[in-house]
């Protein structure tokens, strides 16, 4: 199993002044972060797309483009990109770029978008939600296979002899679905054999997805597809400190502000400690605590799901630059060698 990190760029927000932190000192930060999850040998790291106040990356490709060049090993994969609102050519393009300037490093991670300030900012109708998708998802695989495209659809203009240069490493880039769990999302990622990774976050229970992944390898396996390459994965909140109540005590306020703040905008009641507290627990989606905690319910998920990939999602609300650099420290020392141990047996 593969163990990752990833991060949206949130921006430090001051509790009692309100004050944002800058970009530019988040964009410096991330890539700090990422240089320490390589040297410690964590297997991949993930940034995700967003087009809010308060977060840092619209462009996930160019924080995994500036990481490229300072990491050695380490996987670069979008953590997700709002594939319905972009363009697959241009994308294409730019991982394929990320991918030479990494030797073969690159993955791209697509999903339809839980936030959809894209769809208005690049001119998209959200009435179309799941049909740009599936269309832009099909060019893009089309152009994943083939150098030279000839495609038409309804979104885009057509492409008659067009050839989409350069080309990955090694002429095809990993191309991993999102989902948060809608069944149509599991069932197209099955039938079209992409490795699938779902985002099971907040307080969500951990049981509520075994139907899904089991749908998902269902899919798979009657599709035909080869299960010696099936990859799913899972996605979830997390931090992690030497005391796990002095880290629990330390997020939860940077937390539930962050989940207050995207809540007003979708109806949600307000954050409560009680969601948290059993986010927290075995059964719940939040890793946040000691390391030992959190070995155990990596392997308790890998037991429920049999997942070949887990991240943990390290920024939400935005701890401090130490608290994260602390965090991954933790993974890559303490958490990662247990967890790859413990899966020997």
């Amino acid at each position: 199993m593969e163990l990752g990190i990833s991060m949206f760029g949130d921006l430090h927000i001051d509790q009692v002044t309100g004050k944002m932190q800058s970009a530019k000192q988040r964009l410096k930060e991330l890539i700090e972060e990422i240089k320490l999850a390589d040297e410690l040998g964590i297997d991949v790291i993930g940034i995700g797309e967003h087009h809010r106040p308060e977060y840092a990356v619209p462009s996930p490709e160019i924080v995994l483009a500036a990481a490229a060049v300072v990491t050695k090993k380490i996987k670069l994969t979008s953590s997700v990109t709002v594939l319905s609102s972009s363009d697959p050519v241009k994308l294409y393009q730019n991982f394929a770029m990320v991918d030479l300037l990494s030797d073969g490093r690159a993955e791209l991670m697509a999903g339809r978008g839980s936030f959809t300030e894209s769809f208005p900012l690049f001119g998209y109708d959200l009435q179309d939600y799941s049909a740009l998708f599936e269309e832009k998802l099909d060019l893009l695989l089309e152009i994943n296979k083939n150098k030279t495209i000839n495609w038409k659809g309804r979104f885009r203009a057509p492409l008659e002899n067009q050839q989409v240069l350069p080309r990955t490493e090694n002429s095809k880039l990993t191309v991993w679905v999102a989902t948060g769990g809608t069944p149509d999302s599991v069932i197209r990622a099955g039938r079209l054999g992409l490795p699938l990774v779902f985002a099971i976050v907040a307080g969500t229970p951990l049981l509520r997805f075994k139907s899904l992944y089991e749908l998902y390898k269902n899919t798979y396996q009657q599709f035909g597809h080869d299960m010696a390459k099936f990859q799913v994965g899972m996605f979830s909140h997390a931090l992690f400190g030497d005391n796990s109540k002095e880290i629990a005590s330390y997020y939860y306020p940077l937390y539930g502000a962050q989940m207050d703040r995207i809540g007003r905008t979708r109806g949600w009641f307000p954050f409560q400690r009680e969601q948290y507290d059993f986010g927290r627990s075995r059964e719940g989606a939040l890793f946040v605590g000691d390391a030992q905690e959190t070995v155990d319910k990596i392997i308790y998920a890998h037991e429920l799901f049999g997942i070949t990939r887990f991240s943990a999602h390290l920024d939400v609300g935005a701890p401090s630059h130490a608290h994260l650099m602390k965090s991954i420290e933790i993974f890559g020392t303490k958490i990662a060698p247990k967890v790859r141990e413990a899966l020997k047996k």
